[in-house]
């Protein structure tokens, strides 16, 4: 990387060479794709230990920094988690390429045949936190959708994401791609994000992964056009008709699994006729795997728990916390969703279907579930092989972002030397 004499000009370069790089990788073959997502895959793992050497400075980094444990938890790479990066970049590699895929056709009377087909965006700006990789994952989506992307990770990830980049990079031209349809701001300062979310005329999407800090600073600052979700708070309804056994397991499931994702249950509510009998026993559950439970209540006089406040309604702890609460209904678990939800991912247990439809027509999250974990709110779990994020907006792309929710569409329309009257 040569000089720059400041951050905006280092910014501005790296995005003049990633709309240079989106020309050549939207016209990309499907096969030279996935040979650059394969060759990733290998390059990641060969170069393994250095990642973990490099990951090694980063927690060091983080424990200095003061990190949570969740967030040193979501920093930290060790050989089984390379090895779900390297089986993320193949699976990635094996879906099928979104780009030129024909979403409809229809013929007009006027003798025009007309094709919608997806296209990519074009640059996809993403910064992220902690998760180094976001780096694979993020990339690996990107260059599958024909996207050129500009990742800028977080500080305390600095080494990790510049060696698993660097492995990106190693698959992509051994393919034949541009190395910069993948790079990486090489900069821990933060003008550099101020940058990249003014540069209408290089970023076509920016995609903020972290905190709701981050998150929060990207969406009231940027020019350019955002997929984000702010907070991930979860809910889990325990409806009346819940079965005891399913729902024991997936709400165990939902906060224990890995309390650090967006996908975290963070709120529990109970249907009021089930306190006394399955509410008692997963509450009981979640303090003896040593959760906090916060009740608010009939299910603070169980013992072990700890009272509510109004401040944990609506709180992502990203932690081994969950609030707690009855409610009279189904209708009562939608309110206080609708009220205290971020739009994320909520989920009703119960064996009754009047009830799930309910739940599912009435609420508006970007994922509704029914006696499943709330840990499945990812996309490799939902066949996209992997995510760049999870998007709770009204745009196009909502839950989790892949590869075909990275691309847009064109009209291909042919006449036959077809004249309008």
């Amino acid at each position: 990387m040569k000089d720059f004499d400041s951050i905006q000009a280092l910014i501005a370069d790296i995005g003049k060479r990633a709309k240079a790089a989106s020309s050549v990788l939207a016209s990309a073959s499907a096969e030279r794709k996935h040979a650059a997502l394969i060759g990733a895959a290998e390059a990641v793992w060969k170069t393994r230990d250095a990642i973990i050497e490099a990951n090694k400075l980063d927690l060091e980094y983080g424990r200095d920094k003061g990190l949570s444990d969740a967030m040193m938890d979501r920093l930290m790479l060790d050989e089984a988690r390379i090895q779900g990066i390297v089986d993320g970049l193949r699976a990635v590699a094996e879906q099928a390429d979104p780009v030129g895929e024909e979403l409809a056709q229809w013929d007009m009377p006027s003798g025009l045949n007309i094709r919608r087909v997806r296209t990519p965006l074009g640059v996809i700006g993403v910064i992220y936190e902690s998760r180094p990789n976001v780096t694979a994952d993020a990339g690996a989506l990107c260059l599958k959708s024909g996207n050129a992307v500009i990742l800028r990770g977080g500080s305390e990830s600095f080494h990790s994401s510049s060696a698993i980049h660097a492995a990106m990079v190693d698959g992509a031209v051994k393919a034949g791609l541009p190395a910069d349809c993948i790079q990486l701001v090489p900069t821990r300062d933060r003008t550099a994000v101020q940058e990249m979310l003014t540069m209408t005329n290089t970023i076509d999407v920016i995609v903020p992964r972290g905190g709701k800090g981050l998150v929060g600073l990207v969406q009231r600052e940027a020019r350019v056009p955002v997929f984000a979700h702010l907070e991930g708070i979860v809910h889990i309804y325990i409806d009346a008709s819940a079965d005891p056994v399913k729902t024991l397991d997936v709400v165990l499931n939902a906060k224990t699994r890995r309390t650090g994702i967006c996908g975290s249950a963070e709120c529990l509510l109970i249907h009021k006729d089930a306190v006394d009998t399955i509410g008692q026993g997963v509450v009981k559950a979640l303090i003896d795997a040593g959760v906090e439970v916060r009740a608010e209540g009939a299910l603070a006089s169980i013992a072990g728990t700890h009272k509510a406040n109004a401040d944990d309604f609506g709180h992502e702890f990203l932690d081994m916390i969950i609030a707690a609460k009855v409610v009279d209904d189904v209708d009562g678990a939608i309110a206080h969703i609708r009220q205290y939800g971020s739009n994320h991912t909520d989920c009703i247990m119960t064996e009754d279907d009047a009830s799930a439809a309910k739940f599912f027509a009435e609420l508006d999250s970007a994922i509704l579930m029914r006696n499943a974990s709330t840990q499945f709110a990812d996309g490799g779990e939902f066949g996209m092989g992997a995510e760049i994020g999870i998007a709770t907006g009204k745009m196009h792309a909502r839950g989790p972002v892949g590869a075909a929710q990275l691309t847009s569409f064109k009209y291909l329309v042919v006449g036959d030397g077809t004249t309008r009257a």
